[in-house]
């Protein structure tokens, strides 16, 4: 009898009884007072003024009319770029130990202050992750299993005294002792620099490993249980982790990645979607009947929202100033809105780049249905517009080719890996296998993580050069024309396969 695990599932279970479900309206105005307390005597509470915010009578309305709207760029330039500089107190007391780097939108990369607080906002979200399993129906021996945590190195790297890595690799650096015990692959292993060689390790000692859930990127999990599988020649992972009964995502959508996962897999899997970003743990999802996460309501983020419309967005792509901005009780549900926060590692009323929608208010439940600006992350490539069009500006000056409009998704053949299909509409059609290479090679200068994923899990680039006449056919066909209609830099696969049937038929 799993003697332990039975101890763990009641604690679970009764934590849950024990702590019930809080008002998302209450614990949000409660964070928020909690935020503007701690950070009153910083320099950005002292800008702000803090202080006569608290004594307000509306809290949240002397926030919003006082503190202005954020994105990375803009954040940075204003107060961040000082802590780089070994400065404390700036945006949240003290100082920090860690960065967190993530691709950017309008810059190449961003470094995100990692504060202690924030760590343990993070710890915590963990907890209450753990604490939602009594959800999921769960075998008490399933608690005393070990938790496989494929993330990025831990090995972080010294810049100017501060350390930094991708969240994910922060995170599993401090993990705390207690949880060492189930963390598998383990210290040594995850400090690999090198992919292949943490993969390589991590296959090595899979056999030894008693593996009861798992926690990754799809496309980097999908590529480590196929090689597991492979490299012991049996049918599934479950020859080789039979109490395997967890897969925890997050980072890009899943749904692209259940039929292929099925196949690695000889029973049903409980599939549970999480939302960790560079800037902290805001949402998991709780309940086996739904695929929408919870925001993380009273735990040191305090959300915003702001519907995503063309009136409410520059041409850059940010929040104007003068958008409406809601609270957690003003949403609506089926509603696109861009997401604003404010946290316990400094950001303050900061665009984190992502669009959500609420599936369940009463639960602020929600899932991430895009970014404010385009991007291709289907395989964790994180391409943006931005670095699309800077490579194709070089490819049309290699040679000497105009391309008026460009579209690219991410799509695969049953069985396949992803693979990047573009199409140009130019002033002129050539050969495109040379424009192909070159415009491979760019982007993986321009950007680490679509280097990485061009090695690892997207199969190959395809290049269609075609009259721009095409594009114009397209829009007319099925948007209409005119100044204000942009041809989407970034399709979706099954409107990316209409717009193709289509080009191809012309």
């Amino acid at each position: 009898m799993a003697i332990i695990g039975e101890i763990i599932k009641r604690a679970i279970d009764v934590s849950g009884i024990i702590s019930g479900e809080k008002s998302p309206h209450t614990a949000q105005q409660k964070v928020l007072k909690s935020l503007l307390e701690k950070a009153k005597s910083t320099a950005f509470g002292r800008k702000y003024g803090f202080d006569k915010i608290l004594a307000s009578d509306n809290l949240t309305a002397a926030f919003q009319s006082s503190v202005p709207i954020y994105d990375y760029d803009s954040l940075h330039a204003e107060w961040w770029h000082y802590l780089h500089e070994g400065h404390e107190n700036i945006t949240w007391p003290g100082g920090q130990k860690y960065f967190a780097l993530s691709s950017g939108t309008t810059s190449n990369s961003k470094a995100i202050p990692v504060t202690e607080d924030m760590l343990e906002s993070i710890r915590k979200s963990g907890i209450q992750q753990i604490l939602s399993l009594k959800n999921f129906d769960l075998p008490a021996d399933f608690f005393e299993k070990d938790i496989m945590m494929l993330g990025s190195s831990t090995e972080l790297k010294e810049n100017n005294g501060f350390l930094e890595g991708e969240i994910s690799g922060i995170s599993a650096a401090n993990i705390p002792l207690w949880f060492r015990k189930f963390y598998k692959p383990g210290s040594k292993i995850a400090a690999s620099k090198d992919w292949d060689e943490r993969v390589s390790r991590i296959t090595k000692a899979a056999k030894n490993w008693d593996i009861g859930s798992m926690t990754g990127i799809p496309s980097w999990s999908e590529l480590l249980l196929k090689e597991i599988i492979n490299h012991y020649k049996v049918d599934t992972i479950h020859d080789i982790w039979p109490n395997l009964r967890v897969y925890t995502t997050g980072g890009v959508a899943f749904g692209p990645y259940r039929k292929s996962f099925e196949k690695l897999f000889a029973r049903p899997m409980i599939y549970i979607d999480t939302y960790l970003a560079s800037e902290g743990y805001l949402a998991t999802q709780k309940r086996p009947d739904s695929n929408a996460m919870a925001l993380i309501v009273d735990n040191g983020v305090f959300f915003e929202f702001v519907e995503f419309t063309d009136e409410n967005m520059d041409d850059k792509g940010c929040v104007k100033q003068t958008a409406k901005v809601l609270t957690i009780e003003e949403v609506q549900e089926d509603v696109e809105y861009v997401l604003l926060i404010s946290t316990v590692a400094g950001a303050w009323r900061y665009m984190i780049g992502d669009t959500v929608m609420f599936k369940d208010k009463e639960k602020a439940e929600i899932i991430i249905s895009g970014r404010t600006k385009h991007f291709l992350n289907v395989v964790g490539e994180q391409l943006s517009v931005h670095q699309m069009n800077e490579a194709v500006q070089k490819l049309q000056e290699k040679f000497d080719l105009q391309v008026l409009e460009f579209t690219v998704a991410s799509v695969r053949k049953e069985g396949q890996k992803y693979m990047n299909r573009w199409y140009l509409g130019a002033d002129k059609v050539i050969d495109s296998s040379e424009v192909t290479a070159f415009l491979d090679t760019t982007l993986q200068e321009l950007n680490k993580n679509y280097k990485v994923a061009r090695h690892q899990a997207l199969e190959g680039v395809e290049v269609n050069i075609v009259p721009v006449t095409h594009f114009y056919s397209w829009s007319e066909n099925f948007k209409k024309l005119g100044g204000q209609v942009k041809i989407p830099r970034v399709m979706k696969e099954e409107d990316f396969t209409e717009f193709e049937e289509f080009i191809l038929a012309l």
